[in-house]
């Protein structure tokens, strides 16, 4: 499977995690999904709500975005297609914690974030079993050396 993430959705997803340096920051991708291909149009940057002296490696929102993300999407003839996060400092892997709360319908886009520099992004998604991540093609057009941030 291969993702499409155009530049200028994957720069606003791109600062709203550096704008959460130290911490994890996240929020959805809305788009469509064709047979192998994901397509995202939007991103919707969302609050980590996890506790305060863990954010800085851990990341939650309320249940009620989520909902409320959803039916926005479907109001606008998108599908809710996954989810981006960030690694502060960390590479840009799942870890076991997102490997027990992923969906394997989803994509996750992990971008590491290293002293507030973006330096990498890659897309997984869950096996059906849940036992692991696979990771997927992100394709970028247009994005040239967008990664290299300060």
């Amino acid at each position: 499977m291969e993702i499409i993430l155009p530049r200028p959705v994957e720069e606003e997803a791109l600062a709203h995690l550096r704008a959460a340096y130290p911490n994890e920051g996240g929020g959805f991708l809305l788009g469509h999904r064709q047979d192998k291909q994901v397509t995202v149009l939007e991103v919707i940057p969302v609050a980590n709500v996890f506790a305060a002296e863990e954010q800085y490696h851990r990341y939650a929102m309320r249940p009620e975005d989520w909902i409320a993300l959803e039916d926005q999407a479907e109001g606008r003839g998108l599908t809710l297609v996954g989810y981006f996060h960030s690694h502060p400092d960390s590479p840009a892997v799942p870890s076991d914690y997102d490997r027990m709360h992923a969906l394997p319908n989803f994509v996750y886009l992990i971008v590491q974030v290293d002293q507030g520099g973006v330096r990498a992004a890659r897309v997984w998604q869950l096996v059906e079993d849940r036992s692991r991540f696979e990771e997927l093609s992100l394709i970028r057009p247009g994005a040239g050396d967008s990664l290299l941030t300060h």
